[in-house]
Order: structure tokens, then sequence, then C-alpha cells
């Protein structure tokens, strides 16, 4: 069959709270997010593998308190008075464990946010004793924010996270789709927007729907692919 011309086009996630699946692995973060929770010192680390959803929930929270959202690589000195008047959402905080600038940008907005009475979220993958920060101050202070965690997901929460992954590309599959990539795949969030756009992928390109079948030679390529990678290398 001819290849079709494909168009990488950005995939754009819905955001809001409606928007987010409650289940057992993220419900105490949900609750923790409530506009009638006080976190202890105003300040709380949110931490998860990657697509667990810790930049939906920051929105939420953005949405409902009025915070300012930034990454942490983005952060400097001179953003710090303005950032510190609202609450504020700082994600990828690890991402600067070595730049010593950007730690002392965060030290400074961490310190003035909670001196204004105002609150602070960190985001993170990993758990905040493993950031592994260069500035002591700041990562003593990260370590005594109250901590959650995003959990991996169960079968609930996976089928609709590639129902959701499916639906921000506004791509509908075949209804024994998804239930099969459930059974199969890697229980990751990660690994679910990997199928998802591989899928979206294929289907562009060589004009086929969103079959079982695709996703049969899907996961095949990727174990295939994952095998490969984990054989000893030859000298």
């Amino acid at each position: 069959m001819p290849r079709q011309l494909s168009f990488n086009l950005p995939a754009k996630p819905a955001l809001g709270r409606d928007d987010f699946f409650v289940a057992p692995s993220n419900a105490m973060a949900v609750a923790m997010l409530d506009s009638s929770f006080i976190w202890p010192s105003g300040k709380l680390v949110l931490s998860g593998p990657r697509g667990a959803g810790k930049t939906h929930l920051v929105h939420v929270w953005a949405s409902q308190s009025g915070a300012k959202i930034i990454a942490a690589t983005d952060l400097t000195e001179d953003r710090v008075p303005d950032l510190a008047q609202g609450p504020v959402a700082v994600e990828d905080v690890p991402m600067i464990a070595r730049k010593p600038e950007a730690q002392a940008a965060l030290f400074h907005l961490h310190n003035m946010v909670l001196a204004n009475g105002h609150s602070l979220m960190l985001t993170g993958q990993a758990a905040p004793n493993l950031w592994a920060l260069s500035l002591p101050d700041l990562q003593s202070r990260v370590q005594a924010a109250t901590h959650v965690a995003l959990e991996a997901p169960d079968d609930a929460l996976l089928t609709v996270v590639l129902a959701k992954l499916f639906d921000d590309r506004q791509i509908m599959p075949k209804p024994d789709v998804i239930p099969y990539l459930v059974a199969r795949m890697d229980r990751s969030f990660e690994a679910a927007a990997k199928i998802v756009a591989q899928m979206d992928e294929i289907s562009l390109s060589e004009g086929r729907t969103l079959s079982r079948p695709l996703a049969v030679r899907l996961l095949a390529q990727n174990q295939y692919e994952m095998s490969l990678e984990s054989e000893p290398k030859e000298d």
C-alpha cells in the first residue's frame, strides 16, 4: 500500500479537572489539591513517573488557586519578585540539580512565596530525597515539604489514560484495541503515550485504521526492539 503524507501535528491535551480520572493510584494526590486542603508549611511536592499526570494536576491546581506555573529550568532571579506575589508551581525541579543559579533562584522563590503567605508546589519524577540538589539549604527545604506520589496505573486507570491520549489526538481506535493494549503493554504512562503516538503515526502514514492487528504489530515491534537493547554488546 502506498504511504501517505503525514503531518506531525502536536496533540492538544485536555487539562481540566473533569478530564482527570481519579483512581486508587492518584486519589491521595487529587485530595491534597482540593481547595479546602491546607498544605502544612504551605508547600507540596508532587512526584510520579513521566506521563503520570503531574502536569495535568498542576494545571488543575493553578486553575483553582490562580497559581503561576514555571519550569524549573526557566527560573531566574529576576523573575522571583513577580512570581512570589501569588501561589506558584515549579515543574521538574530535579532538572536543575546541576544548575547552581537556578537553584539559588528557586531557594529565594521558596522563601519569598511562603513569606508572602502563598502556596508553593514543586514537581519531579522521583521522591524529593532523591533530587540531589547541590544547594543544601534548598534540598533540606524540599524534603521538609509535604510529599504525595502518583503511583503506576491499575487496569482501570490505564484504560482511561489510553482513551484520553487517543482523544487528545482526536483519533478513535476500534473497541477491542484498548482492552488488548491494557492486557499486554508495559504498565506505565510513558509506554501508553509511546504506543498511542506510534499508532497515530502509522495510521496517518499508511492510511490504516486503529485496529487490533496494528496494536499487535506495534507491541511485537517494541518488544523486539527492547530485546535487542538488552542483548550484551560484543567487543
